[in-house]
């Protein structure tokens, strides 16, 4: 762990910044109105490279949004996150500070909801136009699990070729009481 740019973090944020160590990186967890100059204070001491950006569903409460940084003088990584709330999440853009954020922040905004306020483009990146809600979320219901049925036997010797059938679980990733489901089907039904 950078021992220069953990005081000089802490020396500016003081405990308004959190920071921990995380597989021999460091991480700086900042509240979403530290975001921007946290990624501005990182690229003023050499972390000028934007490698990635990324959101994490964390339920019940809200979303990470997780940046990674680097250093190429110093070989040096460093991780920077926020929370955002569920019921409203958005954070200001990092656009303004990394031109390379665009893209990340458009799919974060995809496939999390999170909204990045004066984003220059903010529309949907990957997925089929009029496709609603945000798959990443995991509260984001599969649909396809249920539509077809789970490839693949669960335990060895457990097949579609006159092995005992038992009952039917619904896939995981959907909700047991969930309305468009298939028929759960009982023992000796197979």
């Amino acid at each position: 762990m950078s021992a220069a740019i953990a005081t000089s973090i802490q020396g500016r944020y003081g405990s308004r910044a959190e920071i921990s160590d995380s597989f021999g990186e460091i991480v700086v967890d900042v509240g979403p109105a530290d975001w921007i100059d946290a990624l501005s204070f990182a690229r003023s001491k050499g972390y000028e490279f934007f490698d990635w950006l990324t959101g994490v569903d964390e339920p019940p409460d809200g979303f990470s949004v997780v940046a990674h940084v680097f250093d190429p003088v110093k070989m040096a990584h460093l991780l920077i996150r926020t929370r955002v709330p569920r019921a409203d999440p958005r954070l200001p853009t990092a656009t303004g500070v990394f031109r390379g954020a665009d893209w990340h922040e458009r799919e974060t905004f995809e496939m999390f909801g999170v909204i990045f306020d004066g984003h220059p483009d903010l529309r949907p990146l990957l997925l089929p136009d009029g496709f609603e809600g945000h798959p990443l979320r995991k509260d984001f219901v599969l649909a396809a699990r249920v539509a077809k049925a789970w490839p693949g036997a669960k335990e060895p010797g457990e097949s579609d070729h006159g092995s005992p059938s038992r009952r039917k679980m619904l896939p995981p990733g959907v909700p047991a009481d969930w309305a468009g489901g298939p028929a759960v089907q009982e023992e000796g039904d197979g």
